[in-house]
C-alpha cells in the first residue's frame, strides 16, 4: 500500500471514530439540557378569588339641617325647634314611606371678637371675651326609596331646613338580592384560576380537588378587602336658610359596586 493510500485511510478512520462519538454524546447532552420535571402529586395550594357585580343605587339618604343664631339662646332654640318640626311634618306629607331620624341639636356661644392691639398700645392683660350670641342647630337624616320623588321632596324641604348631605347607595333587600349573585361570581372566579395554577403545572384542571373554600377570608388568608364603597353623590349648601320656594335640585343616583373575596384550600391528586 503506497504513503497516500494509507493516509486517505487513516483519516476516513479517524473521521468515522468522530462521528459516532457525536452521535453517542448528543442524546446525553440533550437529555441534561431538557429541566427534569417537578413531582406536584399531593401538593396543596392556597388560591385567593374575588367576585364584582355593579347594581343601580335605590335608596337614598338625605341629611337636613337647621341653624339660628340669636342674642337670646331660649329665642334661637325656639326657632330651630319650630322649624325642625315643620321640616319633619312636611317630609311626612311629601314621602310617608321615608325614614326620619333626628340626631346632633347643638348650642354654641358666639363671642365679641377681639380687641385690635396696636404696637403704640401697652399689653394689656386678657380678658374674657363678652358673649354676644347662641348659635342653635339639629340634624336631621332621611332615609328613602322613593327616588323617583326626590328632587321634589328636597326642594320642599329646602323651604325650611338646609340641605347638608346626599348619599345614595343599595337598600338592606336589594343588597340581600345580591349576595347568591356574588357567590356564583366569586366561585367562578375561584375555578377559573385553579385553571390557571393547573395548567401552569402541567396538570389537568380534573386533578384539583378543593378541600376547602373560606369566603370573606375569615381564616386569614386573604388580605383584608377594603370596605365597599358606594358611587354616592355627596353635596354641601351653605348655611343661608330661605323661606322662598326652591327650585328641584337633578340627582343621579348612579350605581354601587358590591364585592365579596373567598380563598380555596386546592389540592393535586
Amino acid at each position: 500500500m503506497t504513503p497516500s493510500r494509507k493516509l486517505m485511510l487513516g483519516a476516513a478512520l479517524a473521521t468515522a471514530c468522530l462521528a459516532s462519538q457525536v452521535q453517542a454524546q448528543t442524546p446525553a447532552q440533550a437529555q441534561g439540557s431538557m429541566p427534569a420535571a417537578v413531582a406536584t402529586t399531593g401538593t396543596m395550594v392556597v388560591v385567593p378569588a374575588n367576585g364584582e357585580i355593579s347594581v343601580a343605587n335605590d335608596q337614598a339618604r338625605v341629611t337636613l339641617q337647621v341653624e339660628e343664631q340669636d342674642k337670646d339662646k331660649a329665642t334661637a332654640a325656639s326657632r330651630v325647634n319650630q322649624k325642625m318640626k315643620q321640616g319633619i311634618e312636611l317630609l311626612k306629607r311629601q314621602d310617608p314611606q321615608a325614614t326620619l331620624k333626628s340626631y346632633g341639636y347643638y348650642t354654641y356661644a358666639v363671642y365679641a371678637e377681639p380687641p385690635q392691639v396696636t404696637p403704640q398700645q401697652p399689653r394689656q392683660p386678657a380678658k374674657a371675651r363678652a358673649v354676644v350670641g347662641w348659635r342653635v342647630g339639629q340634624y336631621l337624616e332621611m332615609t328613602t326609596e322613593n327616588l323617583s320623588a326626590l328632587p321634589k321632596t328636597v326642594a320642599s324641604a329646602q323651604s325650611l331646613l338646609n340641605l347638608n348631605g346626599l348619599q345614595f347607595g343599595l337598600s338592606p333587600a336589594a343588597a340581600r338580592k345580591l349576595d347568591a349573585a356574588l357567590v356564583n361570581a366569586t366561585y367562578r372566579n375561584l375555578e377559573e384560576r385553579v385553571g390557571f395554577i393547573a395548567n401552569a403545572m402541567h396538570r389537568a384542571p380534573s386533578d384539583a380537588v378543593i378541600e376547602t373554600v373560606d369566603f370573606e377570608g375569615s381564616g386569614n388568608y386573604a388580605a383584608p378587602a377594603a370596605a365597599p364603597m358606594a358611587k354616592a353623590a355627596m353635596m354641601r349648601s351653605d348655611m343661608v336658610q330661605e323661606n322662598a320656594s326652591v327650585a328641584e335640585p337633578s340627582f343621579e343616583p348612579g350605581e354601587s359596586t358590591v364585592n365579596m373575596r373567598l380563598v380555596g384550600k386546592v389540592r393535586f391528586k
